[in-house]
């Protein structure tokens, strides 16, 4: 036995054209002693193939489940059957076999085709019946314990957000959302995201500020942003500024001075500018502190342990709300709570800057007159009228002398009697009486009004432009896309493409005659009138100002 099972090894190994051992088993046998030796070595190496290495062992893991079944199989099975006597002998047989095996072992043991017997048909179908019930059992178990896990998942997912979602559309980036979580090391008292931007932008503007001040030049809020911007890249505004102050007041003192040299076009030098001034410690010997590492070390350590203090105020804040409420001394707290959102903690409210000194702007000739009125003395006044009604007389001789009023106009015409010398009164009532109500038509104009009366005083110098446009192109129509790119590099006014084109929907509305829109598919084609005088249509623009504007 043991020799036939080394042949057929290496006969099993050796390369070659074999013919497999179960094709000769379906051949029908003769009743010859050679065949049935052969369909027996065939049958026993079938059988050795059929059953992989592994199998013993996963039987051997379920004892139970085998013994269940080959219990169930003995009891249905009827003490006639050849099964039987095989099945309790063998030990190491699966715990369901299939129809196949059933049909091996008896070509086997008969050397004759398969055939089924009634007890053979009970025993299969029993043990079918069996393995259909333990695999209905596991699918239900499978069943309840996903629907378990699924209950458990949704649980804690509200306890573990602790807030509700927001609108994917107001919700921050991931890198900022979870910044905490991403930090390398122990978890510890962990700054936000904004709250790190923050710490960054003082270290840039008090390395910035101690570069300025060590060199006894005046450190202006211009010059600071734009050498932390340059180190950051990222926009650095006065509500930051605003912040700083916020968290570490004493770091600086902020005021607005004027008569700082400046080296900018736009800056004139008797601007009102924001300077930055440190507040240092006055040295030992009584010279000029200076900015030194090791102070902007300490600096940078003080800030950044007074945004661990804002945070705690926020984190102490959240322990109250809890059921039932935590306390923990600030001096032990090592870590947030697991619960307790980092990156939530709102923003922190920038402090007051100190603002420029408004300065009165007079922009009508009314306001001007009244200003010198009130820089007049009583006297200067007195004699000035005097003068005009003097004048008066000399212009009209035969008209009765006018009694002087007992309290003067807002505006007398003795203030500039050269101005208003020979204007009639009438004449100067009607020009108060409009300007009055020119003031009140601006205080209670709505935005959509003020946006229009700003394009129709555009209108004249984009309907010159336009024109040009038309005449440089040589075509009778153009595309709203490409008039609007042409006019928006022609106009001395900085504007969008969308912005033009709302221009030139207004011009067409005004004046259809000569530009019309078309609208073809899913473009639109603007037409011009090169042969109209361009002189009446801006005449025409300007007088549709001026009787939108209320004159």
């Amino acid at each position: 036995m043991e020799q036939r099972r080394v042949t057929d090894f290496f006969a099993r190994r050796r390369p070659g054209p074999r013919i497999a051992p179960p094709k000769l088993a379906c051949r029908t046998p003769s009743p010859a002693r050679p065949a049935l030796r052969a369909s027996d070595s065939a049958t026993s190496g079938s059988r050795k193939r059929a059953r992989p290495p592994a199998a013993p062992e996963r039987d051997q893991a379920r004892p139970p489940a085998r013994r269940r079944l080959r219990l169930s199989a003995d009891a249905v099975s009827s003490p006639s059957s050849p099964e039987a006597p095989d099945s309790s002998k063998a030990p190491d047989i699966p715990a369901c076999p299939s129809l196949g095996q059933k049909i091996k072992k008896s070509t086997s043991a008969a050397g004759q085709p398969p055939q089924l017997t009634s007890s053979q048909n009970q025993d299969t179908i029993s043990e079918l019946a069996s393995c259909l019930q333990r695999a209905r059992e596991l699918g239900a178990r499978v069943r309840v314990l996903k629907s378990s896990a699924q209950d458990a998942g949704e649980s804690c997912t509200p306890e573990a957000k602790g807030r509700p979602e927001e609108p994917c559309g107001e919700k921050a980036p991931a890198y900022q959302r979870f910044h905490a979580l991403a930090q390398p090391g122990p978890p510890g008292l962990v700054l936000p995201y904004k709250y790190q931007v923050l710490a960054e932008m003082f270290r840039s503007m008090d390395t910035i500020v101690g570069m300025l001040h060590n060199r006894s030049e005046t450190p202006t809020f211009a010059k600071v942003q734009r050498g932390v911007q340059d180190m950051m890249r990222r926009r650095f505004e006065e509500r930051n500024v605003g912040q700083i102050k916020t968290v570490y007041p004493a770091s600086y003192c902020f005021r607005q001075e004027r008569g700082v040299p400046t080296f900018k076009d736009g800056v004139k030098r008797s601007d009102y500018q924001l300077t930055i001034e440190p507040l240092l410690e006055q040295e030992a010997d009584g010279a000029a502190p200076q900015l030194t590492a090791s102070r902007l070390l300490q600096r940078r350590q003080i800030f950044s342990q007074k945004l661990v203090e804002h945070v705690k105020e926020h984190h102490k804040a959240f322990l109250a709300s809890l059921r039932p409420p935590m306390v923990v001394p600030e001096d032990q707290l090592t870590r947030w709570h697991p619960r307790f959102n980092v990156d939530e903690v709102p923003d922190i409210e920038p402090a007051v800057l100190p603002q420029p000194p408004t300065t009165e702007k007079l922009t009508t000739a009314q306001e001007v007159l009244a200003r010198a009125r009130s820089l007049m003395s009583p006297r200067m006044e007195k004699a000035l009228s005097q003068l005009a009604l003097r004048s008066t007389e000399r212009s009209s001789p035969g008209s009765p002398r006018p009694a002087l009023p007992d309290t003067p106009p807002a505006t007398p015409p003795a203030a500039s009697p050269s101005a208003l010398k020979g204007v009639s009164q009438d004449l100067l009532e009607r020009v108060r009486a409009k300007e009055a109500q020119k003031q009140l038509a601006q205080m209670t104009r709505c935005p959509e009004q003020e946006q229009r009366l700003q394009r129709l005083e555009r209108l004249p110098e984009l309907a010159r432009v336009l024109r040009s446009v038309f005449v440089s192109e040589r075509k009778p129509a153009l595309s709203m896309e490409v008039a609007c790119a042409r006019m928006v590099g022609s106009c001395r006014t900085a504007m969008s493409p969308g912005e033009m084109e709302k221009h030139l929907l207004l011009l067409s509305e005004l004046l259809p005659d000569w530009l019309s829109l078309h609208h073809i598919r899913t473009d639109t084609y603007v037409k011009l009138d090169k042969a109209a005088d361009l002189a009446s249509i801006t005449a025409r623009l300007a007088r549709q100002a001026r009787a939108e504007e209320g004159l």
